[in-house]
């Protein structure tokens, strides 16, 4: 008989996840177990220099000592207690978000996703309480990608991950991304909401433009809609700002996040205006495990840390440096690079699945936006040395891909 026995630990837990778990994920082929700053390291022994961070969360990187120390903090303190009741961390991260943004109140999440479901809720109740219970459509844009519930999903056109899930969340309208003339043509008298990512994540690294954010700023006020950014990926010191929106000047009525909030920990914030708030009420949306005190006490770690001016300047300096240099590699398969801060994108003209691939076998670990786009959203805290290893190895492995086309 055949021994099909897997033959190492590392090969018993992939064969286990395959065997246990629901089979969503397309992984990598390894196990990862630790990281000190900017490097992962496998169950093998092998180094990756980390370009993903987890998919722009791990913005402190691996080991962190404040982060660590802040956690184990944490840990000695209250896990949780739910919302029934006061806690200081929960009090202090709102009290700082409100200080730090346009907002003037919070409600906590766990996920991006549920950010994104409350905010159209929020949004929802604002209308209601006017008496207008038509008004209840919702405009989003082309590349967009807001979450994978029900909701957020129907936000996200993109065939392969509305397909399977219809009929949708009525109501939803998609304009152009970029294309104001579009938005004009369907914001109006029944729109409840716009949302709108200030530079797309999933959908290839799209910034909008100054014009366009103004514009959807100017048809929100002229038809009562509540605007709404989703920062989830671009927010909390992404792009060398604090918040994606302030390199236009536009603010929104609400504004998503999630990701890199907590440095790992699972968190998601509704950040709105007073108008927005007062619409909700006592009992009208909840969550059990929302803005636990040992979640939030580490995001106030974070959020300080990264909103100190010398670690932002840090952001754009080297993220302005990655472009830079993946400008100069001199390759007929890239089509374009372009970003903001350590948020960058570079274009190829075609699928950069095997140069994802090949970077594996190069201590490269790299992700997509799309079929044609690698997306580069590393931790916040990794240095040029870091890049010029990055151009080094993408060099090699364009050069090999078009010697084997």
């Amino acid at each position: 008989m055949l021994n099909t026995t897997p033959q190492t630990r590392t090969d018993q837990l992939m064969q286990d996840d395959h065997d246990h778990i629901a089979q969503t994920y397309k992984r990598a082929p390894f196990v990862l177990v630790h990281g000190e700053g900017a490097t992962l390291f496998d169950s093998e022994g092998r180094s990756y220099t980390d370009w993903v961070a987890g998919i722009a969360v791990n913005a402190l990187g691996y080991s962190d000592p404040g982060l660590t120390q802040a956690i184990q903090h944490g840990a000695n303190g209250l896990i949780h207690t739910s919302n029934l009741y006061y806690t200081a961390p929960q009090i202090e991260l709102a009290n700082l978000l409100v200080e730090k943004s346009f907002a003037d109140r919070v409600f906590f999440t766990n996920s991006g996703a549920e950010a994104n479901e409350g905010a159209l809720k929020f949004a929802r109740k604002v209308q209601y309480e006017k008496g207008l219970t038509d008004k209840t459509e919702v405009v989003c844009f082309s590349s967009a990608f807001h979450g994978r519930t029900l909701a957020t999903v129907s936000l996200t056109p993109k065939e392969k991950y509305q397909k399977p899930f219809h009929p949708l969340l009525p109501g939803v309208k998609v304009a152009e991304f970029n294309n104001l003339e579009s938005a004009k043509g369907l914001i109006g008298d029944k729109t409840a909401a716009v949302i709108v990512e200030p530079i797309q994540g999933e959908g290839g690294i799209n910034m909008a433009t100054p014009e366009f954010l103004r514009g959807l700023r100017e048809l929100c006020d002229q038809y009562g809609a509540v605007l709404i950014f989703d920062e989830i990926q671009c927010g909390v010191g992404r792009t060398g700002k604090l918040w994606a929106h302030e390199h236009v000047g536009v603010t929104p009525d609400i504004m998503t996040l999630a990701k890199p909030l907590a440095g790992g920990l699972p968190i998601g914030a509704i950040l709105m205006t007073e108008t927005v708030a007062t619409a909700m009420h006592y009992g009208e949306h909840g969550s059990t495990f929302a803005g636990g005190p040992f979640v939030t006490g580490v995001a106030k770690y974070v959020l300080n840390r990264i909103s100190q001016p010398e670690f932002l300047a840090h952001v754009d300096e080297v993220g302005e440096y990655l472009q830079e240099r993946l400008s100069e590699i001199n390759s007929p398969l890239i089509k374009d690079v372009r970003g903001k801060g350590l948020m960058v994108a570079l274009e190829l003209t075609g699928d950069v699945t095997p140069v994802i691939e090949a970077g594996y076998q190069h201590g490269l670990i790299m992700v997509n936006a799309g079929t044609d786009v690698i997306r580069f959203v590393p931790p916040l805290i990794v240095e040029k040395s870091h890049v010029d290893g990055l151009v080094e190895k993408l060099t090699i492995i364009l050069s090999e891909m078009q010697t084997n086309a």
